[in-house]
């Protein structure tokens, strides 16, 4: 039997989640990469952190329906 915290247990298992969906949540942000040598402003990085945090969302609720669905 393991001694892992329950607390530690889930936190690893919602990372591995994140790590796992973040392919299909950076297609579904649709982000243009920066050109070499140009830096995002603030703004803009918060903007595309906010459309990342969304994009996230969506690909859970995608994620969850297909198995649910199956």
């Amino acid at each position: 039997m393991s001694n892992v915290d329950p607390a530690v247990a889930e936190q690893q298992r919602r990372y591995r989640e994140f790590l796992d969906l973040l392919p299909l949540t950076l297609a579904l942000a649709g982000l243009p990469t920066s050109d070499i040598g140009k830096y995002f402003t603030e703004e803009q990085v918060e903007g595309r952190g906010f459309t990342i945090r969304h994009a996230y969302k969506m690909a859970r609720q995608l994620a969850r329906e297909s198995i649910t669905r199956s």
